[in-house]
């Protein structure tokens, strides 16, 4: 079952248009300018929580993307003056910062950088020439969806596909599932597709033997 599981899931790549806005419709409108139409300046920084959506945004942004995380000191950092994404600046290290101060002051009028960290640029523990450059540019904050908006938009899904999903199931679906939307909006796919499959009604214990054979992320 694991495997069928596997199989159905869709390939859902992050993007603009399947990004779930909530309380985030400013920031997204101001994304989609600086991206498309190049209004804002050469640096871009989304900030707020986990689960608010900056990574999502970052690869959906379609240009080249680093996880500051992994690559603290920027060594795959692109060496031309390109656009580029850079999610979670608050963990470069003394190198990175400085290869981010330089690559900004290339980048002014022939580049952009779409940034993504956990606090404002002034609240980043990062040199002060690092977050004075990061403050010049847009700043938006995300907020993670709330449980209620996630429903919402789980449930506008589940009807789009006319599934017959109920508010109980769905509820459950959130609670025991990952809190990731793109991932619950995947699981909602793999559920249509398994219980068509199974001809089985999507019932409380269909979910819980689909969760349980879902592979641990």
């Amino acid at each position: 079952m694991r495997q069928l599981l596997l199989d159905l899931l869709p390939e859902v790549p992050p993007s603009l248009d399947n990004f779930v806005p909530g309380g985030n419709k400013e920031a997204l409108a101001a994304l989609r300018m600086w991206r498309d139409a190049g209004a804002g300046g050469h640096c871009f920084l989304l900030w707020g929580d986990a689960g608010s959506g900056k990574t999502h945004l970052l690869r959906a942004s379609g240009v080249f993307y680093l996880d500051a995380r992994q690559d603290p000191a920027l060594e795959m950092r692109p060496r031309t003056a390109q656009d580029w994404a850079l999610d979670n600046v608050e963990a470069l290290n003394a190198v990175g910062q400085g290869a981010l101060f330089r690559c900004i002051n290339r980048m002014e009028g022939s580049g952009r950088l779409l940034c993504a960290a956990r606090s404002a640029p002034l609240h980043l523990a990062l040199r002060e020439d690092v977050r004075t450059r990061l403050g010049q540019g847009l700043i938006y904050r995300l907020t993670p969806l709330s449980d209620a908006e996630k429903l919402a938009a789980l449930a506008a899904q589940a009807k789009d596909r006319a599934m017959p999903f109920s508010q109980e199931g769905l509820a459950y679906l959130l609670c025991h599932a990952s809190r990731d939307m793109r991932t619950l909006s995947s699981l909602v796919t793999a559920l249509d597709r398994y219980s068509l499959e199974r001809k089985r009604p999507i019932t409380l214990p269909l979910l819980r033997e689909v969760l349980a054979a879902m592979p641990e992320s």
